[in-house]
């Protein structure tokens, strides 16, 4: 992955000066002491410039952290806290940050009087004060512990640190328009910025000049060699590797020409009605093997579609997929391969899919094939350039962050799996299962009109997510909920 961010984050103590400071001191040396012996030490940074009881002192630790090129921070109360200058502290911090704070021990020196530090009272007026000065911080769910206690949260902070930072460093790049009638996907851009992020949008006119420009690049023959190493067996196309691999470099040069200013690059391509018959091919396997590469490539010009896989790239710190929550499972499927097998209703299955832009990796076996929905109505050789497979069994995290078409974010998580049943079907595609889908689909992504491209991440990554939309300021964010908690719309006499 070479397209996220490592993250470095500050831990500054802070101390009430009516306090004992060496409580902090002694402390933060634990806390840092449990984090090393636990974690990578290159995640974290000990601020020993000064603990922090002053304007002064925050001006010093601010500047302690920014040489050490700390990207974010972690305030740290070792006893009460000064309230002010610790929030002004993160007030300042150009970054994403986090607040805990130490748990009493009455084996510290002083017990429970001289050595007693009062930080779950502090951690409520720094609230307070955050509040008031509109700074968003990320607070565990239960903010006060021990070294170890809190060296777990701060780990716990990483994920999400790096993606709050990767969003605000974010450019995505867009070919559109998106194809005639497929409104699904279109959403407003104003909270890219909101958010951070840069969005450049251009033709694909401009894709298909430069495409044209890269015809006799001297790359070609070595990508169209490492496609056909991935492939193995799989490489049923040969003859449009060329192709692939021409639009493949189109695309990488693309993105280094006009990342500008930003660290990070997303991409939101153009796939039909079009593409096929002036590229000559379809550009799916060239997306999945971006994706791969950590520059997730969404589908359908779907710009929402390629954020949603981004922060699933850079939380999960791998490969992810964008599918379609596609059709449902057949009642003889369902009835052989899963009934009595797995504790899963028929409505808690659905088949997701997409033509074939699923890396390699996260599929049991492929094959390069056509894009057969498309080849219905063209030429079967244009359509070339789908990788096609079913997706690997075990657990997934299904999600999406989305504007609404006035403009707010929403958001969904669901954990789930995907069964080890064969689908019996084509392009990149697997049986999912998510418990209680059935209501959650009808009742969430209906009701709250989500389209149909879901980011699928490969593993179970729902906690760190939510606390990311949370730290974004997504006010709705929905999750398949157990049988019995019944939905808004949801009607409790079904």
């Amino acid at each position: 992955m070479n397209n996220m961010p490592e993250m470095k984050i500050g831990i500054v103590a802070v101390s009430r000066d009516c306090f004992p400071e060496s409580l902090s001191v002694t402390r933060r040396q634990n806390l840092v002491k449990a984090y090393t012996q636990k974690y990578d030490a290159s995640e974290i940074y000990e601020c020993p410039v000064c603990i922090v009881e002053s304007e002064i002192h925050m001006m010093q630790a601010l500047e302690d952290i920014k040489r050490a090129g700390c990207n974010a921070l972690c305030v740290y109360l070792g006893n009460f806290g000064p309230e002010i200058s610790e929030t002004m502290l993160a007030k300042y911090f150009d970054g994403p940050k986090m607040f805990v704070a130490a748990a009493e021990e009455t084996s510290e020196n002083g017990g429970l009087i001289q050595g007693r530090g009062d930080a779950y009272c502090g951690m409520l007026n720094a609230s307070y004060n955050l509040k008031l000065r509109n700074v968003n911080a990320y607070i565990p769910d239960y903010p006060v512990g021990t070294a170890e206690e809190c060296a777990d949260m701060i780990h716990e902070f990483v994920p999400i640190a790096k993606a709050v930072y990767a969003l605000q460093n974010l450019k995505i790049i867009s070919f559109g328009p998106r194809p005639t009638n497929f409104l699904a996907c279109n959403a407003p851009i104003k909270q890219l910025f909101n958010l951070g992020v840069e969005i450049e949008e251009n033709s694909e006119l401009d894709l298909f000049e430069s495409f044209n420009n890269h015809a006799n690049d001297e790359r070609i023959p070595s990508v169209v060699e490492d496609m056909a190493k991935e492939l193995g067996n799989g490489n049923k196309k040969p003859e449009i590797l060329n192709k692939l691999a021409q639009y493949e470099l189109t695309l990488l040069d693309w993105i280094e020409a006009h990342r500008g200013s930003r660290k990070y690059v997303a991409v939101a391509g153009k796939c039909w009605p079009a593409f096929q018959t002036q590229f000559g091919c379809v550009p799916c396997y060239v997306n999945s093997r971006l994706t791969q590469m950590g520059i997730p490539v969404s589908c359908e010009v779907d710009i929402y579609g390629a954020l949603s896989e981004f922060i699933g790239t850079v939380i999960s710190n791998d490969t992810v997929t964008l599918l379609d929550i596609n059709n449902s499972v057949p009642a003889d499927i369902y009835n052989n391969d899963i009934a009595g097998k797995f504790e899963y209703t028929q409505k808690d299955t659905f088949m997701g899919f997409h033509c074939g832009n699923t890396a390699s990796s996260k599929l049991s076996f492929c094959e390069m094939k056509n894009q057969m929905i498309m080849a219905r109505s063209l030429p079967e050789e244009v359509t070339n350039g789908t990788l096609e497979g079913d997706i690997i069994p075990g657990d997934i995290t299904f999600f999406r962050l989305q504007s609404t078409a006035d403009g707010e974010l929403r958001a969904y998580i669901a954990h789930g799996e995907v069964l080890p049943v064969p689908t019996r079907s084509f392009g990149a595609i697997g049986i999912f299962a998510i418990p209680e889908m059935g209501r959650f689909y009808r009742h969430w992504l209906i009701e709250k009109n989500f389209p149909h491209h879901g980011a699928v991440a490969f593993g179970h990554f729902g906690k760190a997510l939510f606390d990311l939309f949370k730290y974004i300021g997504v006010e709705e964010i929905g999750f398949n909920q157990p049988a019995g908690m019944l939905y808004k719309t949801e009607n409790p006499f079904s």
